[in-house]
């Protein structure tokens, strides 16, 4: 190539390896044009291989479909393509075992940061083992940071999940609401274990009682709230209030009460969490606590990307109560 260029070794390898040693434009034109001439396209392997790193920024997630996923995503994204990088997707389907075998892997293909997304959970030995990968990938060079607890030895974005709970139970507490009952999602997931804890807080504020009785396991998911809802009919906690730890889990829940004949807010009012995207099309429109997500998003891309050495960085992320159309004043009949 360099000989059909007419330039030296060097200067074709500057050109097509992303030297940081300066080439003249026109060299570099000629350079490119002949590559596309000829068909070429450089080794991406090989130049990883040879720079200990590449181009490649991985991003690992729970679960792609999940619109607070998603919208984290696309924060990443933006940053990384603007800095000339590419996001290589990994899902887990919550498996924390799926989680060390594809940060092993993008260490194997010298992915030059990792932003791993989603609740650390219970399992001490599995986060043990996450943060053994981490180490290895940061020794080799890389960067990795969480959205999630400060968990892992790693630079994290921390959303307030304890505290948004608590500031929305005091204001559904102050709608007049008495008997409350929260959709709890995995008992073994952090993010969920402090979501219920702010809210029983937040009740505890304003001397609202939560029975344990009332606060219902369920998967993280739409079709988990679904169920979990139908546990509570099922109950008959006379709750006049419910709270899903998270946005798809109250639309699953609003769906079970209707095809069950309840009205919402009007027999039951009904909150979540995170203010995803897709709830501008949910009639009626869900109060939620607000989560910056994208910004979320964007600012675990900048701790990876920002070249800052040194003992891992915290940044905590606010929640904002957002009051809607799902949530009014006591009046119905409540879940019986």
């Amino acid at each position: 190539m360099a000989k059909r260029a007419g330039v030296s070794l060097a200067t074709a390898s500057r050109v097509l390896n992303g030297s940081t040693r300066q080439v003249s434009e026109e060299l570099r034109e000629r350079v490119l044009d002949t590559a596309r001439g000829l068909g070429y396209l450089p080794n991406a392997s090989a130049q990883a291989l040879a720079r200990n790193s590449s181009v490649l920024v991985g991003l690992v997630v729970h679960d792609i479909a999940d619109p607070y996923f998603s919208s984290i995503a696309a924060g990443v994204t933006r940053v990384a393509e603007a800095a000339g990088l590419v996001v290589v997707l990994g899902t887990t389907g919550r498996d924390p075992r799926r989680e060390v075998e594809l940060v092993n892997t993008l260490r194997a293909h010298r992915a030059r940061a990792v932003v791993i997304a989603g609740s650390r959970t219970t399992d001490r030995a599995a986060s043990a083992r996450l943060a053994e990968e981490i180490a290895a990938f940061a020794e080799q060079g890389g960067r990795v940071a969480c959205v999630s607890q400060a968990k892992l030895g790693a630079d994290t974005v921390v959303p307030a999940n304890r505290a948004g709970a608590r500031a929305l139970a005091r204001e559904l507490a102050a709608l007049g609401h008495r008997r409350f009952a929260v959709l709890g999602g995995p008992p073994g997931l952090l993010a969920a274990r402090d979501r219920v804890a702010g809210f029983k807080a937040g009740l505890a504020d304003a001397d609202v009682p939560l029975p344990d009785s009332h606060v219902v396991a369920s998967g993280f998911t739409r079709d988990g709230g679904y169920a979990a809802a139908g546990d509570l009919l099922a109950a008959g906690t006379g709750a006049t209030c419910v709270f899903a730890v998270n946005d798809v889990m109250a639309m699953g829940a609003m769906a079970a009460l209707r095809e069950r004949g309840l009205r919402v807010p009007e027999d039951v009012s009904v909150a979540g969490f995170d203010d995803i995207p897709t709830l501008r099309d949910l009639v009626p429109a869900l109060s939620t606590v607000r989560l910056p997500l994208e910004e979320m998003g964007e600012r675990a891309a900048h701790l990876v990307l920002d070249g800052v050495a040194g003992q891992p960085r915290t940044v905590k992320v606010a929640g904002e109560v957002v009051l809607r159309a799902s949530t009014s004043s006591p009046s119905g009949i409540g879940l019986r």
